[in-house]
């Protein structure tokens, strides 16, 4: 199995309330339709260091603390769609990001997206309707007339790689770009464990059953909300047979002669390198 990567959380402290004291500058992760404000230095990028997102004129709809960074204060801000990119500076959807950015500063500008996304769809109480307010000591929107607590939503999908006699299953879904072939992925349904879910993705979707289901790794997804949680599976039984929906086309492919697979940025991808280096 691969090494995992350190934790985010060596550099990284969460906290909901700034230091009143504090009148440095401060990372500000500053977003809007869902893309990310980075400076641009030659191919490299960053995270914009300012006492506050006025020195770029910007006025931010919503703004949440999260934390401490290399000891350095971080905030998210969402700005409206039509602010003018500052000299040295341009809007960049995340995902194009990954390699451009520190990878502990790409996890933590996923966490600015989701909560801030959360923020936005939780403004007001899904019980009752009443407008909601932050709660001052967790991540969370509080309903000030019936007490409901909204904290902010996760969505776990397995995605799974199938191994058999030296050979991986890879599929191609209608939707995919470039002929793109990646491996068996779905989200996880009410009463099911991680395990049940990766039996029922793989037999839904090519109709084949697996066994000896392994743990690989796990990765945040913030497109918007997910947590990508990999296994490794041994075929079992059965033959191919795509379900015609969520995939058009699976098959069994060798380290040597793999189609076109998904980018660096997606655990997928970090599986399918994996493999290559242990069956090559």
């Amino acid at each position: 199995m691969p090494k995992p990567r350190a934790s985010v959380y060596q550099r990284y402290l969460p906290s909901v309330n700034p230091d009143p004291e504090y009148s440095g500058s401060a990372y500000w992760f500053i977003t809007h339709s869902g893309k990310l404000l980075v400076t641009e230095a030659s191919e490299q990028a960053d995270i914009p260091q300012l006492e506050s997102p006025d020195q770029l004129a910007a006025a931010p709809i919503r703004t949440l603390y999260l934390g401490l960074f290399a000891g350095t204060p971080c905030f998210a801000a969402e700005v409206p769609s039509d602010m003018p990119e500052p000299a040295g500076m341009a809007f960049h959807p995340l995902r194009t990001l990954y390699d451009v950015l520190d990878e502990d500063v790409f996890h933590l500008a996923g966490r600015a997206l989701q909560l801030l996304a959360w923020d936005e769809t939780h403004q007001f109480c899904g019980k009752c309707g009443a407008a909601t307010v932050l709660s001052g000591a967790e991540h969370a929107r509080v309903c000030p007339a019936c007490g409901q607590v909204s904290y902010p939503r996760i969505a776990p999908a397995v995605i799974t790689a199938i191994l058999k006699d030296g050979q991986i299953l890879l599929a191609h879904a209608p939707h995919f770009q470039n002929n793109m072939y990646g491996l068996i992925a779905g989200f996880v349904e009410p009463g099911e464990t991680l395990e049940d879910c990766v039996q029922r993705e793989i037999s839904e979707e090519v109709g084949i059953k697996v066994k000896n289901i392994t743990y690989f790794g796990s990765q945040q997804w913030p497109f918007p909300h997910s947590l990508m949680v990999g296994f490794l599976a041994e075929y079992e039984s059965g033959e191919i047979a795509v379900d015609g929906v969520e995939l058009d086309h699976a098959a069994w492919f060798t380290p040597d002669k793999l189609p076109n697979i998904p980018p660096h940025v997606s655990i997928a991808r970090k599986i399918i390198d994996w493999y290559v280096e242990q069956y090559s």
